[in-house]
């Protein structure tokens, strides 16, 4: 099994993504993602693109914990404060039932 490196910020975004969606953990897969490094004059932090995966069946009701309200979502991420996140336009739904949601996310260090 391959494991992709993630970021402090980056793997506590992804579990409070999971933890909204209400399922267990092996119903959500982490298919891609990307942290990049960000700074403004007065912060420190990262842009992160996350693909999800959500396993059928009921896979529109767990993706529509995640999305729903996610921009005013507060997640618990030690050291950091997620400063803004968006659904990158409406989740997919896959030919096996399963849906594609792709989230863009900036968090900050505190």
């Amino acid at each position: 099994m391959m494991r992709l490196a993630m970021s402090p910020a980056a793997s506590g975004l992804l579990r409070g993504l999971i933890r909204r969606g209400g399922c267990s953990r092996d119903r959500i897969l982490l298919i891609e993602h990307r942290s990049v490094e960000w700074q403004s004059l007065t912060f420190l932090g990262e842009r992160h693109q996350l693909v999800l995966r959500v396993a059928a069946p009921d896979a529109a009701d767990v993706a529509g914990r995640i999305t729903t309200g996610l921009d005013d979502a507060e997640f618990a991420i030690c050291g950091h404060v997620v400063a803004d996140i968006a659904c990158e336009g409406e989740p997919q739904v896959e030919t096996d039932g399963s849906m594609t949601l792709r989230i863009e996310a900036l968090t900050i260090e505190d």
